[in-house]
């Protein structure tokens, strides 16, 4: 691979259509302010560098960031690439990731408005997000040890895993299918609404209204807290071990728990069991 040290450069697509490039302490900045650096590349591997204008990677095959920082400058950053991997960097760009796929980030720190839309095969470890509309619409993902803040997640996914996960959020869920989630502590208004096959295991749940018009829909000794009109019109089967505020007409199923505040069935669709079992 091609050295490069000490550099900072700003040129129009400074460094477009190379390959095998090994940049260390680099600054992509200047007052050029050229966009695209790295477009059609591939192999390309940075480490310590800073990366401030817009579009360095669209189109790149394989990308390997180590400490490196994507300012809030550097805006959509990561576009129509694939085998991307970063590791304990700070990604600070608006729309950094967009229809990518084979991403792995490890120990990052990640603010990012509507980060990772379209893109499939990611794997999200030990690391914070911050952002609005995160994961929208994306396949096939790993999550473990994320700690996450912000509105609408994981929005239209499809075949995600969340495993040891922090979530402070809004409207979570929605439209997802094949979701998993363990190990977990999840806040939120409205969560999972019209999900398919949501299943949520040893979780702490907390917020209003939670897990409505969902098919098929599962949780396994969960908490909630904070919970009210929970489950209308969805299919269920759950046990909870602790007390929900209020259930609202369950469509079909059965949930087991020791207490409930309310149980409200004003909907003759609502055939849906509810087993108070302490």
């Amino acid at each position: 691979m091609k050295k490069i040290q000490n550099l900072s450069f700003d040129e129009e697509r400074a460094f477009y259509g190379n390959k095998n490039l090994d940049l260390h302490n680099c600054k992509n900045q200047g007052e050029a302010d050229g966009e695209s650096a790295f477009k059609e590349c591939e192999n390309i591997k940075a480490t310590q560098c800073l990366f401030d204008l817009r579009y360095p990677f669209w189109h790149t095959k394989k990308i390997s960031l180590k400490n490196c920082e994507l300012s809030s400058s550097c805006r959509a950053p990561l576009w129509y690439s694939q085998n991307i991997d970063i590791q304990q960097s700070k990604v600070y760009a608006v729309k950094a990731v967009r229809e990518c796929s084979n991403v792995s980030f490890d120990g990052c720190d990640i603010r990012s408005p509507e980060c990772f839309w379209f893109s499939k095969n990611i794997s999200v470890k030990n690391s914070k997000m911050q952002g609005e509309y995160f994961m929208f619409k994306c396949s096939k993902g790993v999550f473990e040890n994320l700690d996450f803040q912000g509105k609408y997640s994981f929005q239209y996914t499809k075949n995600l895993s969340l495993n040891n996960c922090v979530l402070v959020t809004k409207d979570a869920f929605w439209h997802a299918e094949n979701v998993v989630v363990k190990n977990s502590v999840v806040t939120g208004e409205y969560l999972g609404w019209y999900s398919k096959n949501l299943t949520l295991e040893n979780c702490e749940i907390r917020g209003t209204q939670p897990f409505c018009y969902c098919e098929n829909l599962t949780l396994k000794n969960c908490k909630m807290i904070g919970c009210d009109l929970a489950f209308e019109k969805s299919s269920v089967k759950a046990t909870v071990t602790t007390k929900v505020d209020s259930i609202k007409n369950p469509k079909s199923g059965k949930i087991t728990l020791p207490e409930v505040g309310e149980i409200i069935l004003d909907d003759k669709g609502a055939k849906g069991k509810i087993e108070i079992k302490k």
